[in-house]
């Protein structure tokens, strides 16, 4: 009696180290897989019009999709029963939710900034004080570059809440650059110089036309407030090399 109990119980015990071992290869191989598949829907989107703000976006919830199917398959394989699991994640579901209420925001701040699209990869923009070319808009961060090469991460509710700035969202912009000049200087003489320069530089455009005016009068120095327009990429270049001519 006790030879045969045993024998089930090595026999039973042999059944679930299969089925564990199993369980463990399928989220091996799958989340590798789930991964790889990531990385080619992100390729493949790549090649299409779309835009490439959403790109990373669609390439992390293929991935998470995946996850999940995979890990369900798993549990499946253990005799877990689907109908138990999906209950316990429904309720487990809404106290992860209290629990991560701020990251849960994030996620939704994500969503809301691919669908309205105040900027896009690629633009610079100001966020919340920070300057820097957008990188990447993940599930709980937006990341930016800064000029100076640092990699900045702003959480999406933070950027969603706060003011959002675009430089890069307009095809033209306007320089506002002051010039101070002595009260006893030719303020005709200057402001033909003013407009000597913008005349010899192509990468201003005449339309809207240049403003060149005395816009303050300072303790030391009458200030010309020179405004041309230029091309949005065109922007810092006029303004050291004008700045330089003066």
């Amino acid at each position: 009696m006790l030879k045969e109990v045993i024998a089930k119980a090595s026999a039973l015990a042999s059944s679930y180290s299969e089925q564990a071992l199993k369980a463990i290869a399928i989220l091996l191989i799958g989340f590798w897989v789930a991964r790889r598949i990531a990385k080619l829907v992100q390729k493949l989107l790549g090649k299409t019009h779309l835009d490439a703000t959403y790109i990373p976006f669609a390439g992390n919830v293929t991935k998470i999709g995946l996850y999940f199917l995979v890990t369900l398959a798993a549990l499946n394989n253990l005799g877990v029963q689907m109908t138990s699991v999906l209950a316990l994640l429904g309720t487990a579901g809404l106290a992860v939710a209290l629990a991560l209420k701020d990251s849960l925001n994030n996620v939704a701040a994500g969503i809301s900034l691919l669908v309205l699209r105040p900027f896009r990869v690629a633009d610079y923009v100001e966020l919340g004080g920070t300057g820097g070319v957008v990188v990447e808009i993940n599930f709980f961060h937006t990341f930016l570059n800064t000029p100076d090469n640092r990699r900045i991460a702003i959480p999406n509710a933070k950027v969603l809440a706060e003011t959002i700035v675009n430089f890069s969202h307009n095809s033209t912009r306007r320089l506002d650059m002051v010039f101070g000049i002595s009260y006893d200087s030719d303020l005709k003489k200057a402001r033909q110089i003013f407009e000597n320069l913008i005349a010899a530089d192509e990468r201003i455009l005449s339309d809207p036309e240049p403003v060149i005016a005395v816009g303050a009068l300072s303790d030391n120095s009458v200030d010309f407030f020179v405004r041309p327009w230029v091309n949005t990429e065109h922007v810092w270049p006029v303004i050291f090399n004008f700045t330089e001519q003066v």
